[in-house]
């Protein structure tokens, strides 16, 4: 049967949801709460300045293709993209820095230059974590998390080891130097939990970094949500935008029947919600939710972020498209985000130049400068610590790129832990949702589906397959695809290969 679908949220999760199932002949409507779409990944714009307020790495970029793909589409159909070369840079004290190239060679080589003998075991490292790579990105991440028995794989078998120990240690044992050590830990840090609390099987994320590169998409990630938008219009897609959804109602019979928009209700045969998962049960009455409030509580959140939005009135030098400050102490820091909660004294923090890429982002001989700071979530926030913590990062950002930038500030944003609760919704006000520790993986996790509502599914990066923008068009499709086994509908030929979902 074709359905009438509703889905709340138009987060990356919500969009890749939405075209799958409308491609199947269903009705599907998004109802966005704010006034533009992309949830997380919007857009600011301030006096010809341009800025992701959300995700600014384009990794995985297999996963976008596989995505398209589906449609019989490209990526380069719907947005341009571009290699970073250099992908980053990592700064670790004033003249102190390692520059990541975009191929593997190079990287080796510079590990070798810091520590002699590095670069075979990195090789070898990188093999593994190839591996590690095509068993999770191309097959255990398409996984609905429904059993334990959809991890148990001849190939998963031969690497049970590696769900057991921790990447940090792995990490360890090979590699002594400091600096090379941090930068093989930093890409775990997009999973949302610390290097010694991952298991050593994600050394994925590390095929992910070195192995595929970093991309960027002209006009940033935004111009990703408007070719996944385009995409989901052509399939028949409506959207809602400044559509507040204040309640789920459920039926005598217990199945999901409507939500309310702006008041108003509106029914449905399914409903999907791509938006914070822990804030959707709160739309139901307590009766029907699954998880209670001491469930969240035990659970490992990905950090939240302090971020600002900076335009300066000249470029900003000696630093690359995405540079990382890691010139204080990378497990301190860690241990403020996720053991003893609070602002870190002196914060590890990212900063995106969006327009050392794209000179679109910005006016002529002007600079746009994105910074981040990982922080615990649901600690406080008030107007005193981001601006003391802004002087703490612009002091730090001068002295170890040597120049003077205070005085060339034309404006600078702030977006924190009380921004994401209430423009997202967002539990704790986290920024990255919930961490892939071995107690949270695939069906550890939140399910896709409700167990005490009929009709309601769930997306995002609170269930599965976890945070990130990949695992966002993953969760998507995974969830389309369990809508549809339950609308008893056999999926179009054009796409039937692609709802083959291990059960």
């Amino acid at each position: 049967m074709n359905a009438t679908i509703k889905i709340i949220g138009s987060g990356f999760s919500s969009l890749a949801a939405a075209a799958y199932l409308a491609c199947e002949g269903n009705d599907v409507t998004v109802y966005e709460k704010n006034d533009t779409l992309g949830g997380r990944a919007r857009q600011l714009k301030k006096d010809g300045f341009t800025f992701d307020m959300g995700p600014t790495w384009y990794w995985m970029p297999d996963v976008f293709e596989r995505f398209f793909e589906d449609f019989g589409k490209k990526p380069r159909d719907y947005y341009q993209l571009k290699k970073l070369s250099p992908a980053y840079s990592v700064y670790f004290g004033k003249e102190d820095y390692i520059t990541i190239a975009d191929n593997l060679e190079d990287i080796y080589r510079v590990f070798e230059e810091n520590e002699p003998g590095s670069s075979t075991e990195l090789k070898n490292f990188i093999s593994e974590a190839k591996s590690n790579y095509d068993i999770a990105i191309k097959d255990l991440v398409y996984r609905p998390g429904l059993s334990p028995l959809e991890l148990v794989t001849p190939q998963t078998i031969a690497k049970l080891g590696q769900f057991f120990g921790n990447i940090s240690k792995d990490i360890r044992k090979k590699f002594k130097n400091k600096r090379l050590v941090q930068i093989l830990e930093f890409p775990v840090l997009f999973l949302g939990a610390k290097p010694s609390d991952t298991p050593s099987f994600y050394s994925f994320m590390n095929y992910a970094d070195f192995g595929l590169g970093t991309w960027y998409p002209k006009n940033g990630m935004y111009s990703v949500v408007e070719g996944m938008v385009e995409l989901a219009k052509e399939q028949g897609v409506k959207f809602v935008t400044n559509a507040s959804v204040s309640k789920i109602g459920v039926s005598e019979t217990g199945c999901a029947e409507y939500i309310t928009v702006n008041g108003e209700k509106l029914y449905a045969d399914i409903i999907l919600s791509g938006a914070d998962y822990h804030h959707t049960e709160t739309l139901l009455d307590k009766r029907f939710r699954q998880y209670n409030e001491d469930y969240w509580q035990k659970k490992v959140f990905a950090p939240s972020s302090l971020l600002f939005y900076v335009g300066f009135d000249k470029p900003v030098e000696n630093v690359e498209h995405h540079t990382l400050f890691f010139d204080s102490d990378f497990d301190t820091h860690a241990i403020d985000i996720y053991d003893n909660p609070k602002w870190p004294d002196e914060p590890l923090f990212y900063a995106s130049f969006s327009g050392k890429t794209d000179t679109d982002a910005m006016p002529v001989g002007k600079e746009a400068g994105t910074f981040l700071i990982p922080l615990a979530p649901g600690i406080e926030d008030t107007p005193e610590l981001r601006e003391k913590y802004f002087e703490k990062i612009i002091t730090r950002l001068e002295n170890l790129t040597q120049q003077s930038l205070r005085d060339s500030i034309l404006f600078k944003e702030s977006f924190c832990v009380n921004d994401f609760v209430k423009d997202y919704n967002s539990y704790k006000g986290n920024a990255y949702g919930l961490a892939n520790t071995l107690m949270q993986t695939a069906f550890l996790r939140p399910g896709l589906k409700s167990k005490k509502v009929k009709n309601l599914f769930f997306t995002g990066q609170l269930t599965v397959p976890g945070p990130g923008v990949p695992p966002a068009l993953i969760s998507g499709k995974l969830v389309a695809g369990l809508i549809e086994k339950q609308l008893d509908k056999e999926p179009k030929k054009s796409l039937t290969k692609h709802y083959e979902i291990n059960i």
